[in-house]
C-alpha cells in the first residue's frame, strides 16, 4: 500500500468545527474531507493518508484515513489546485488530546521522511510506509 502525508497549518486555516468532525466521525465510523495534493499522478483511491499539523504546537499526526477519489480540478481562493477526498478513520483535537509529534516521528528510520511538507499530499517512503503505520497504531492503541 502507498501512503501520503497531508500538512494542516492551523495559522493559515483554522479548523472551527474539528470538535463537530470528530463527533462525525465517532457516529458514522468515517468523515469525508476534501484535501490539497501534491502527487496527483501517482496517487489513487485506496491509499493511506496521514495528517499532519505543522505551524503551531503540538506538531505531528493527528488523522488518517484513506483516499477514497482520484484526483480532481477544483478552484480555490482564485488558484486551481489539484484535490482529492480522503474518508477519515481517525480524527484528533491536536489542542485538547495528545497526537503523534515528531519527537517520535523523528526517530530511528521514519527520521529519513520529511515531516514538514512544502505541499500537501506528499509521498511517505515506501519503506516506511508498514513501520508508520504500526507506530501510529501503537501510539492510537497506547
Amino acid at each position: 500500500m502507498k501512503a501520503y502525508l497531508f500538512g494542516w497549518n492551523p495559522v493559515k486555516w483554522a479548523w472551527h468545527d474539528i470538535d463537530e468532525d470528530i463527533q462525525k466521525l465517532s457516529a458514522n465510523g468515517g468523515l469525508e474531507e476534501t484535501w490539497s495534493v501534491a502527487s496527483h499522478k501517482t496517487i489513487q483511491p485506496g491509499d493511506r493518508a496521514y495528517i499532519v499539523r505543522l505551524g503551531l504546537e503540538p506538531k505531528g499526526i493527528f488523522a488518517s484515513g484513506i483516499v477514497t477519489s482520484e484526483p480532481f480540478l477544483a478552484l480555490r481562493k482564485g488558484r486551481t489546485y489539484y484535490r482529492i477526498i480522503i474518508t477519515l478513520d481517525v480524527l484528533l483535537n491536536p489542542d485538547k488530546e495528545p497526537i503523534l509529534t515528531f519527537d517520535i516521528l523523528k526517530t530511528g528510520n521514519l527520521a529519513s521522511q520529511t515531516w514538514t511538507p512544502q505541499g500537501s499530499g506528499i509521498a511517505i517512503r515506501p519503506e516506511l510506509v508498514d513501520e508508520l503505520e504500526g507506530v501510529w497504531q501503537d501510539f492510537l492503541n497506547g
